[in-house]
């Protein structure tokens, strides 16, 4: 296998981790022997387990000497929960390092220099602006910021609206993009809600298989607000952590979650403004139903915006089909 073709590998295997790992990268690591074969996969497993090149060069075994590593994320060179994986790649005898994105995190960087005065031969930059956009792009992002990267989610009619006068809001979205909706809750670290959304819908939060089984991972849910949710409340059921956070600002919301990487915004129309108008929507997630109901509950209220040269512009990344409904990916601009 090329270089090349390992460190696509190693991205897509890192996507089992995201979600699990936080506070740690979500890393994939391939082994190539020295014949070039795969002889060892691994992603990094949930705090205080293994990290991706520790559970690649287990499941290679001898097979890693004279070998190849490679690994999204340059090896970490700290001992924390676990040990070095730079000293573990030494230890293993591999022959050759590559790997996408150089640590910024100082604690743990300086592994490839290790790697290096070992005698083993390594380079850096293989295929990192795709890494950088792939599973590690909210770790690398918290690195860069010192907060969760933020997406607001949205689902409206053609004319904005996510509720009908009377609140009803069940379903805007047809089962195709509840069914995408709840696939990508199974990855986030948290999700973020109003007391009023909390009160009014009393939601779950939960994420959820078609068939209603749950994912085995589950975002931590927050309440943002001084209103007390009823003790039957859906999401004081146990199924994941409850935060409730009484301070409305979005950074204290955000200061709440120190160790979470990626954290979407449900509702209300409210928090979202506010988010918005703070700038810290650092994604809009829009599944547009195409429904029109001439009145109801806007997507966002964010009463900084008084005139068409305030409004909040972004660009397209993507458009997806979601049976008869779009989901709109938009960053920014």
């Amino acid at each position: 296998m090329e270089i090349a073709e390992a460190m696509a590998l190693a991205i897509d295997t890192s996507r089992d981790a995201v979600g699990i790992s936080s506070p740690n990268p979500p890393v994939g690591a391939v082994i190539l022997d020295c014949r070039g074969e795969v002889v060892g996969v691994g992603y990094t497993q949930p705090p205080g387990g293994r990290h991706a090149e520790i559970v690649a060069l287990d499941e290679a075994g001898d097979r890693a000497r004279g070998g190849t590593a490679v690994v999204t994320l340059e090896p970490c060179n700290h001992t924390g929960r676990t040990g070095p994986c730079a000293q573990a790649l030494i230890d293993a005898g591999v022959a050759a390092v590559h790997y996408a994105i150089a640590d910024p995190n100082p604690q743990a960087a300086g592994g490839a220099e290790t790697v290096r005065a070992a005698g083993i031969d390594v380079i850096g930059g293989v295929l990192e602006a795709a890494a950088r956009q792939g599973p590690l792009r909210h770790w690398v992002f918290r690195a860069a910021h010192g907060r969760p990267f933020v997406t607001a989610k949205i689902a409206s009619t053609l004319d904005g609206r996510v509720a009908a006068p009377d609140r009803t809001s069940q379903w805007i979205t047809g089962s195709a993009a509840r069914e995408h909706a709840h696939a990508q809750r199974a990855l986030l670290d948290a999700i973020i809600i109003g007391t009023g959304t909390a009160l009014a819908d009393d939601p779950s939060l939960t994420a959820r298989r078609p068939d209603g089984a749950l994912y085995s991972h589950q975002p931590v849910r927050v309440v943002v607000g001084n209103r007390e949710l009823p003790a039957d409340a859906k999401l004081r059921d146990g199924t994941s952590s409850l935060i409730q956070v009484r301070s409305y600002a979005p950074a204290d919301v955000l200061a709440a979650l120190p160790d979470a990487l990626w954290v979407l915004l449900e509702g209300g129309p409210g928090i979202i403004g506010a988010f918005l108008a703070a700038g810290l929507v650092d994604e809009l997630q829009v599944y547009l139903a195409p429904i029109i109901l001439g009145d109801g509950h806007p997507a966002v209220l964010d009463r900084s915006v008084q005139t068409l040269t305030q409004a909040h512009h972004f660009h397209r990344d993507g458009v997806t089909d979601l049976g008869d409904d779009l989901l709109l990916t938009l960053s920014p601009a």
